[in-house]
């Protein structure tokens, strides 16, 4: 039996109205008390949190972890270890693994990975059709069981809209989150970078608006007609945050993220072929940018995500259109979402929450909050520890950011999972 106490800190849990100086009571891996000590508790650890913040543990919607299949570029061992060292206790892993994860093998194999690993928790998505090949529908049910949270296609096309419908309607009767990646695959095939004025001056091959807006036109036409509940992933442009506003205006069961470096990135970033910068969906204009924020800040967006895509060095080296896209993004992931509060952006409970009830509650999770007998997942920092990003303080496998230089306010001092303390950072 482990018996925790966070002395002195300022608890931060937008789920329970929770912003205040307060002790945290954890025994067996749960949260028991807030404020007073339960009678009998005597703290087999004490952290003194003064002058930190403590927030439920970060629940990331999608990390590819590399393994299996490519693990050249990374493991589940350490991006797990990245992953926990950054604050986040929850990891989603999509189903383009290799094997895909569409049989329960694959997901057991990966669930024995990370138990071994002893780090973050990875909860895995099914693949929506047998090797996401779009034609046959996979075995939900089995995959299920098996413990998948959800089910997703990736950014991987079902070209026949009826395959697409009864993929939904078999979703929907299994009691599963469909998960998707709008793109029309045959208008971005090929391209690499926002099809506007910057793509065009660098002779990049553009990727239109209307990839993501028609797939999600699509998509939002099938839901309605199934009811199945749908999650849509990585956003990029004002028009589907529009559309994804009006839907649930229209009180449609649906939620949707962002992926952080869309908050804070556009198309001039790539102005110099910075291949950092390469990743799908790409980075659109400063307007599009702007009303990623907007939607977060007013909830159309419901959480922030890393889309985190750890690369070997090679891989970002050749010219852009032929690197790999895709940003190592654990690292970042908090402190990308405090700097939208700190810079008026959107308000700190927001923040917050969209990197940890919201994504809980969208995984259907007993995590992300601080509620009385909830999984005691916890992250502490300090928001005034000044550091800079580089790839010493990259802990993922892959060093492939473009916010290597950057100067940034929010450090993770300690992370728990299931009352553990798994990291401590010391200066």
């Amino acid at each position: 039996m482990n018996r925790l106490v966070i002395k002195n800190g300022h608890l931060l849990d937008p789920s329970n109205q929770l912003n205040r100086q307060a002790d945290l009571y954890i025994d067996n891996g749960r949260v028991v008390a807030i404020d007073h000590s339960p009678n009998g508790f005597i703290a087999d650890q004490t952290i003194d949190a003064k002058g930190l913040t403590a927030i439920p543990g970060i629940v990331d919607l999608c990390a590819r972890l590399r393994e299996p299949g490519l693990e050249y570029k990374a493991t589940i061992q350490s991006e797990t270890i990245a992953a926990a060292m950054s604050g986040i206790t929850t990891l989603c892993c999509p189903p383009d693994t290799d094997p895909v994860i569409d049989e329960p093998a694959v997901v057991e194999l990966i669930h024995h990975k990370a138990t071994s690993a002893g780090h973050s928790n990875v909860v895995m998505l099914g693949a929506l059709t047998t090797g996401l090949k779009g034609e046959l529908l996979s075995e939900m049910h089995a995959l299920q069981i098996a413990g998948c949270v959800g089910l997703s296609n990736g950014r991987q096309p079902i070209p026949n809209t009826l395959v697409l419908k009864r993929a939904y309607a078999y979703a929907a009767n299994c009691g599963l989150t469909v998960f998707i990646e709008p793109d029309d695959h045959w208008l971005s095939a090929g391209g690499c970078a926002h099809n506007g004025t910057i793509a065009s001056r660098l002779g990049l091959k553009g990727i239109p608006v209307s990839a993501e807006t028609v797939a999600l036109a699509r998509a939002l036409e099938i839901v309605a007609e199934t009811g199945v509940k749908a999650h849509f992933g990585r956003l990029s442009s004002a028009a589907s945050v529009a559309m994804i506003r009006r839907a649930k205006n229209d009180g449609m069961n649906i939620t949707a993220d962002v992926s952080a470096h869309q908050l804070y990135l556009n198309e001039h970033d790539i102005s110099s072929f910075n291949s950092a910068c390469h990743v799908l969906p790409p980075l659109r204009t400063q307007r599009d940018q702007q009303a990623l924020q907007q939607g977060l800040a007013d909830g159309t967006l419901d959480a922030i995500c890393s889309d985190h895509q750890p690369h070997d060095t090679d891989a970002k080296e050749a010219p852009f259109a032929s690197t790999e896209p895709g940003i190592s993004a654990l690292a970042t992931l908090l402190p990308l979402a405090t700097r939208l509060a700190d810079q008026g952006i959107v308000d700190i409970c927001t923040v917050i929450k969209a990197i940890t009830s919201s994504p809980a509650t969208i995984l259907g999770m007993n995590t992300g909050t601080l509620s009385v007998g909830s999984n005691a997942d916890i992250c502490i920092f300090d928001r005034d520890s000044s550091w800079q990003l580089d790839e010493a303080t990259i802990h993922s496998s892959g060093k492939n950011s473009p916010f290597i230089g950057w100067n940034f306010q929010t450090r993770v001092k300690h992370t728990i999972i299931g009352g553990v303390i798994i990291h401590s950072h010391t200066e």
